[in-house]
């Protein structure tokens, strides 16, 4: 059984299709990626696999679980990174960190906070206020908040947004190794060379409708492509 199965999806807002009947699986422990342009509904399916947007058609099954039925045990399993995500701002980081872990089995909270510090790499500036954060400490305290309670799926939009180089590479890697560990992991990014590198499979979505799925190597040759950038403008703008 796929980790996540998705049939004929369709997304409505008042009268106008977000999502039109898009169709995908993702395997346990693999990465995919769901790439598409601004506007082509694949923030809105990211938010409907996150239980945050109820769907008009079709169905989604995650770790075994509708989606229209079993929201409530979906949401333990699982984790949502948004691209707009922020933190309370009048808290420390590590203090963030602990509360969110409180909602979680009271066993784990402390594991959990020391593995959201890890993860977050920020030394001494964990014990900051988050008002004080750059974008990238504020990403990097949100990747460790959506890491550390070990999700079975991890939904991740725009992981590596507002960080530099080096850091960006560091999440790359905690996103792989996090994968390995068994995680199932759902990532949207604009960064085409990051799709890449990260990616087991990808869908590309365009106004609404999946254009092309498979593996970023396979769709490379198909495209007779450098890089899953062309595939992208080939697939998605001609």
């Amino acid at each position: 059984m796929p980790a996540v199965e998705v049939k004929n999806l369709v997304k409505k807002y008042g009268s106008q299709d977000a999502v039109k009947g898009i169709s995908f699986s993702i395997n346990e422990g693999e990465i995919f990626g769901l790439i598409g342009p601004n506007g082509a509904g694949k923030t809105t399916t990211l938010r409907v696999l996150s239980t945050l947007l109820s769907i008009n058609g079709g169905s989604v099954s995650i770790l075994g679980h509708d989606l229209s039925k079993h929201a409530g045990e979906i949401r333990k399993l699982i984790s949502y990174l948004p691209e707009d995500a922020g933190a309370y701002k009048n808290l420390s980081g590590r203090a963030y960190l602990q509360f969110i872990a409180n909602f979680f089995d009271s066993k784990e909270v402390q594991g959990m906070v020391k593995k959201g510090i890890e993860i977050t790499n920020l030394g001494t500036r964990i014990d900051d206020r988050v008002d004080t954060y750059s974008k990238g400490m504020m990403r990097r305290l949100l990747v460790g908040r959506a890491l550390m309670t070990n999700p079975k799926l991890a939904i991740l939009d725009e992981p590596t947004s507002g960080l530099d180089v080096i850091n960006a590479q560091e999440i790359r890697k905690l996103v792989k190794t996090t994968a390995q560990s068994g995680t199932t992991v759902l990532l949207s990014s604009h960064n085409m060379l990051e799709v890449e590198y990260l990616c087991d499979r990808i869908a590309l979505i365009s106004d609404g409708k999946i254009v092309e799925e498979g593996k970023p190597k396979t769709l490379m040759e198909k495209y007779k492509a450098r890089n899953i950038e062309e595939v992208f403008i080939r697939t998605v703008h001609e």
